[in-house]
């Protein structure tokens, strides 16, 4: 069924607004997505209706945010299809996922002399912190090449593995070129050898349809900003056999069973990962967000970022001052088409289109290493989500003419 893209503007308030009499036209989703009316009216409705901490109240305030929480992590795990709720953790976002693992798995796992795979694909969320763990540890992080079609190859990953590697930490969507990675059959490589997969999912999560179980991933992170969520949530799914022998991240308040001045047990899953006072308004917006996507649906949402996808690809494959970095077509790719222009920096390219209040990203987008593979020092970058249009690519590509005119001159 096609999705009736007027109508879902209509739910996105930030997309009515007009700046200096032009509207909006916002292609920088992979980084943040705007937020639909029912998500900023949960948050608001939390804040002014039962505002309070959980699990520790015994008053009704304390309750009901209790069960806005609970019902949060019950809706993230029916949308990953998680086996029960104590897989679910909640955290800041993707970036506190991958460091959870890293810090309370990678410390306790990995030895001098052992090794952690990742690819070049990764954003930094999903390297800086296993460049730490293995620099704290004496041991060695390996780096999988991308093959010819911009996927991370599964030849050089067979021969990066070994068995000294104690983890293998793949991205899903690469965040600077679109590729969705074959992160099933990483994940069957790596278990053959009976090695743990961490999957930053941040990407895949709020485009694609995500089952746990089907990918028998061990650890998926992902945010609740990039899939219509508000910012300062995200979650960390892991699976509960490798949990409970993780040590806690963080230590504080809520995250303990029993304290004494000298030692303390802790609580139960998922709780011993969730120190502090836990952010009910947020996670509220969440499911929010996710009840908003399971409407529209994400094999609907899939084939629409595939139009247009299509659309914008098909004008810069035929542009000979554009160079697309990355697939050509649309095998294996989502809505994310990284970009320069001849003769322009690709800063210069987002401050021409936002004279037009066109916004896309510009830079390395946090995938340093991945840029100088790519022998550029960055690209501009255009990513759609379900509330694009034909016509906002339309626009975007008459602009793009004008400047390409203006500065071949």
């Amino acid at each position: 069924m096609a999705m009736d893209v007027k109508k879902i503007r209509e739910d996105f308030p930030l997309l009515k607004k007009k700046i200096n009499g032009k509207e909006i036209i916002y292609f920088d989703n992979a980084a943040t997505t705007q937020k639909p009316k029912e998500v900023i009216k949960a948050i608001k409705e939390f804040y002014e209706n039962y505002n309070a901490n959980i699990h520790r109240g015994i008053y009704y305030l304390s309750e009901k945010a209790t069960e806005i929480y609970e019902e949060s992590k019950e809706k993230v795990k029916e949308f990953i299809n998680a086996e029960s709720v104590k897989e679910i953790i909640h955290t800041k976002n993707t970036s506190e996922s991958i460091n959870l693992v890293a810090y309370s798995y990678g410390l306790d796992n990995i030895s001098s002399g052992d090794n952690v795979v990742i690819s070049i694909l990764e954003h930094h969320s999903n390297l800086v912190p296993w460049q730490i763990i293995t620099q704290l540890k004496n041991a060695e992080l390996r780096v999988v090449k991308m093959n010819e079609n911009y996927e991370i190859d599964l030849e050089d990953l067979k021969e990066k593995i070994d068995n000294k590697t104690k983890i293998v930490c793949i991205t899903h969507i690469s965040n600077a070129l679109g590729s969705i990675n074959p992160i099933k059959d990483v994940i069957d490589i790596a278990h053959d050898r009976s090695i743990p997969v961490l999957v930053d999912g941040a990407q895949s999560v709020p485009h694609i349809e995500t089952d746990v179980k089907k990918l028998d991933v061990d650890f998926l992170a992902f945010s609740s900003h990039k899939m219509l969520g508000p910012q300062g949530i995200g979650i960390l799914y892991g699976k509960e056999e490798l949990l409970k022998d993780m040590r806690p991240f963080l230590g504080g308040g809520d995250m303990i069973k029993h304290c004494t001045a000298k030692s303390c047990t802790y609580a139960d899953l998922p709780y011993k990962f969730e120190a502090g006072t836990a952010n009910v308004a947020d996670a509220y917006g969440l499911s929010k967000a996710i009840e908003y996507l399971e409407k529209i649906g994400m094999r609907n949402i899939q084939e629409h970022e595939e139009k247009l996808t299509r659309v914008l690809l098909k004008y810069m494959n035929e542009n000979p001052n554009i160079e697309v970095y990355g697939k050509k077509d649309l095998h294996n790719r989502a809505g994310i088409i990284s970009f320069n222009v001849k003769g322009l920096h690709p800063h210069d390219i987002s401050t021409l289109l936002d004279k037009e209040n066109i916004y896309i990203r510009a830079g390395h987008h946090c995938a340093m290493p991945l840029m100088q593979n790519l022998n550029t020092e960055g690209t501009a970058r255009c990513s759609f989500y379900l509330y694009n249009t034909k016509e906002e690519i339309e626009k975007f590509i008459e602009v793009m003419d004008n400047i390409i005119e203006v500065f071949s001159k």
